[in-house]
């Protein structure tokens, strides 16, 4: 039904922090249910949660088991702002249809953070500013314009010029934007608390259980799996990661591979001003702070999605990306004590693809996630949980299949 990838290799920073047990059941015989998610990583963790708030009967299945998939290779920069610059954005899809992409994206942020404390889910969140620096792709001129763009969207952004950026930051760079309102979080232990919180609601979890089929008609899809039962349900979503299901189109959708690396603790040596730091570049560096101290740093992307050559380049992706962080805080020791690869879908825009599936209006699927993975599955769990209710999202257009 998909084309398996082993979607992270190496040692990702987050096996040094414990995340809760998730129990899961074996899938011994047929079953029905309101709702089928197919993927119990972050996407499918937030998807359980906010389909079980809203009363519905939901089953979760995995063919890896809960958090084993590519969640536990993201860096977790909540951000949210999008790879694609704003002012690049608009020149793609038009200005408005642009600025409220942006916007959704703040709100998304915004929810996920007030979801999070509703909960009481232990994640290590931190809300945290974001500083984008000058780079390759937009300089200081150039990022001076998207500042204004941000502005006249609605969303605060403060252009740093190199004094203030020196004096505030520890950065030696032509420019930067200062924004505010990220969040810095553990990912597996939000995809725990979450696929928890959907438990307590009576979700029924069963891994490991693989789809290998799925029909759909016009009152029900039943997804065969590989050790034989049945599942039947009203609705099914693919939050299968950057596993692409062969019903889902491929078109405007790649496979990028990425590496990352994590410092020992090390607090006193950190970037005065905590921020997230990334660069208008590309390919472009992207690091952060854990709550110990450690640095958290990747970039180095390429086009490709071949798992081999993927990860015969750790070590040397590894030692540049390293390089880099040294060059831009020539304090720290960045020596990798984690090093880790791993690879995510993207598409042209920048924006992800989520909703009913043309021709199959059962069959809601969400990917093409890019560097705004957590953000973009708040996203989908607003726009499918609607779906599903019978109600309209305002912004469901914007990231349709046939946009």
């Amino acid at each position: 039904m998909s084309r398996k990838l082993d979607l992270r290799t190496g040692r990702p920073v987050w096996s040094a922090y414990r995340a809760p047990a998730v129990p899961t059941s074996a899938l011994t015989r047929d079953v029905k249910t309101d709702v089928l998610i197919i993927g119990m990583g972050i996407s499918g963790a937030m998807m359980a949660e906010a389909l079980t708030a809203d009363g519905h009967q939901v089953i979760c299945i995995d063919r890896r088991g809960p958090l084993k998939g590519s969640t536990a290779a993201t860096t977790a920069l909540v951000q949210f702002e999008i790879d694609q610059p704003l002012s690049t954005l608009s020149k793609m899809i038009g200005k408005a249809k642009a600025q409220q992409a942006w916007r959704r994206s703040r709100l998304a942020v915004s929810n996920l953070a007030g979801r999070i404390e509703d909960l009481a889910i232990d994640c290590r969140m931190r809300r945290s500013q974001s500083l984008y620096l000058a780079g390759t792709v937009l300089g200081p001129s150039e990022l001076h314009c998207e500042a204004d763009a941000r502005r006249q969207a609605g969303i605060a952004a403060a252009y740093l010029t190199p004094q203030p950026l020196a004096e505030t930051f520890g950065v030696d760079r032509g420019g930067a934007i200062l924004s505010q309102g990220n969040i810095a979080l553990d990912p597996r232990r939000l995809t725990a608390g979450l696929l928890l919180k959907a438990l307590e609601r009576k979700a029924r979890l069963y891994a490991p259980a693989e789809a290998t089929a799925i029909e759909d008609s016009a009152d029900k899809v039943v997804v065969a799996t590989k050790d034989g039962p049945t599942i039947t349900a009203r609705h099914v979503v693919l939050a299968t990661g950057y596993e692409l299901v062969d019903i889902v189109p491929a078109a405007a959708h790649r496979i990028i591979s990425t590496w990352a690396i994590a410092t020992r603790p090390q607090p006193r040596n950190l970037w005065p001003g905590p921020a997230f730091i990334w660069e208008a570049s590309d390919p472009y560096l992207y690091l952060r702070a854990t709550a110990d101290g450690r640095v958290i740093c990747g970039g180095e992307d390429e086009d490709f999605a071949d798992e081999t050559r993927r990860d015969e380049l750790i070590a040397d992706k590894s030692a540049r990306i390293a390089d880099k962080l040294g060059r831009l805080f020539p304090c720290l020791d960045v020596k990798p004590e984690f090093a880790w690869t791993g690879s995510f879908g993207t598409t042209t825009t920048g924006l992800p693809y989520i909703g009913a599936i043309p021709r199959h209006p059962r069959i809601h699927a969400v990917m093409g996630y890019g560097g705004n993975g957590i953000t973009f599955s708040r996203i989908a769990s607003e726009i499918v949980s609607a779906s599903i209710k019978g109600l309209a999202d305002m912004d469901a257009e914007l990231f349709a299949f046939n946009r």
